[in-house]
């Protein structure tokens, strides 16, 4: 029997996954960066043959040229404190810097209600596409007040498909693996913070700001490090 609408808002991933749980990646200073309060930046090198497998990840919604020399990926959860913030600076730098790609993948490790909002964002990108979940990532985010799977339904209701058969995607098996890769992906990277990020091989804890997320793309685009 197909799950009602109560099931799916209920339940949450069930990936079984430990933050960190992968590699247990140590994060510190491994290339000197600040923040735009001028405070260190935790970051690590991470495994080229892991990272290079991410953009072999299902689900992911991304904004930007698809042969854009510079991607940055945003780990995130719908209920982080910072996130709200991040989605922000991720969406203008998106904006300002026409040769950046971005790819944002989901990490709800902080509650079941996190998986269901993830769920649907994966329903809407997997039924309409990257640019409509795109849109789904910047609304939601900007709105007060906590996320949840009826919330997110309801967004997605009015963005080109009745919010029933986003409901049906977001309970097919199809999404909860694709649920279950970005949780493992962000295991096996130790990116135990939300939101996190991947620029390069290089691992960013936390969320750094808009002026110093900018910094490491230009370093990136430079040296192939954070700060040159």
């Amino acid at each position: 029997m197909r799950p009602t609408r109560r099931h799916l808002l209920s339940a949450f991933v069930g990936a079984g996954l430990a933050p960190g749980a992968g590699l247990a990646q140590s994060y510190g200073q491994r290339v000197a960066v600040e923040n735009d309060e001028g405070k260190a930046v935790a970051n690590a090198i991470l495994p080229g043959e892991i990272t290079g497998q991410i953009p072999a990840l299902r689900g992911v919604t991304y904004a930007g040229p698809r042969e854009a020399e510079t991607a940055l990926y945003e780990f995130f959860d719908f209920n982080c404190p910072w996130c709200r913030k991040a989605a922000a600076d991720v969406v203008s730098l998106h904006t300002s810097d026409a040769a950046l790609r971005v790819g944002l993948v989901h990490n709800p490790i902080l509650s079941p209600q996190s998986a269901q909002a993830a769920k649907v964002m994966l329903a809407v990108q997997r039924r309409l596409g990257s640019a409509v979940a795109w849109d789904f990532y910047r609304t939601l985010l900007g709105r007060p007040g906590r996320i949840d799977g009826p919330a997110a339904l309801a967004l997605a209701g009015t963005l080109g498909a009745p919010a029933s058969e986003i409901e049906a995607v977001a309970d097919s098996d199809e999404v909860r693996l694709a649920l279950k890769s970005h949780m493992r992906m962000a295991a096996d990277l130790g990116l135990y913070a939300t939101p996190s990020y991947v620029l390069g091989n290089a691992g960013i804890l936390g969320h750094p700001g808009a002026r110093s997320l900018a910094r490491m793309i230009a370093s990136t685009r430079r040296c192939d490090r954070l700060a040159c």
